[in-house]
């Protein structure tokens, strides 16, 4: 084999080396980004196969449940008759809408002591979510009422009736 053969081996065998490195890489991180989303319910019946996966639960948070210091944030989750307790110790603050009777959304692992370590929080406030009344405007949005009349307007300013 000549010398320009064997270059163009070493080339092709690191390339192809490169590739797979890539793919590999590319598989470990979507694996490892994925999550499940399963009710507090479905957390319990998994048995051993919860503690390996990343898990995302969602439930209502139980009033006087929660406990701060810092960042740091303990509460409880409610869904129907199910418990579960959280421990969230995230870079950032909960967000504000995050209070007792709230829905949140906790991202994390449950471990074998049987809290759900949280390490992203999502929160939101039910009253502003819930359902818009019959005959209320939405917000931002002007008025349904109908814009008075220049004539109105105008008797009104002046004092005069028509």
């Amino acid at each position: 084999m000549s010398g320009q053969g064997k270059t163009y081996l070493k080339f092709g065998g690191a390339s192809v080396l490169i590739v797979f490195l890539l793919g590999y890489l590319a598989y470990t991180g979507v694996q490892e980004s994925k999550s499940y989303y399963v009710t507090i319910n479905e957390l319990h019946k998994m048995g051993n196969g919860a503690y390996a996966k990343r898990l995302r639960v969602a439930g209502n948070v139980q009033p006087g449940s929660i406990k701060r210091t810092g960042t740091h944030v303990q509460f409880v989750l409610m869904e129907q008759d199910q418990l579960l307790s959280v421990d969230y110790t995230g870079t950032e603050a909960p967000p504000d809408t995050f209070k007792d009777d709230s829905q949140a959304l906790a991202d994390g692992s449950f471990g074998r002591d049987g809290v759900f370590h949280a390490k992203a929080l999502q929160a939101k406030c039910a009253s502003k979510y819930a359902p818009q009344q019959p005959g209320t405007p939405a917000n931002g949005t002007p008025s349904s009422e109908p814009p008075k009349s220049m004539t109105q307007m105008q008797t009104k300013s002046s004092g005069m009736a028509n």
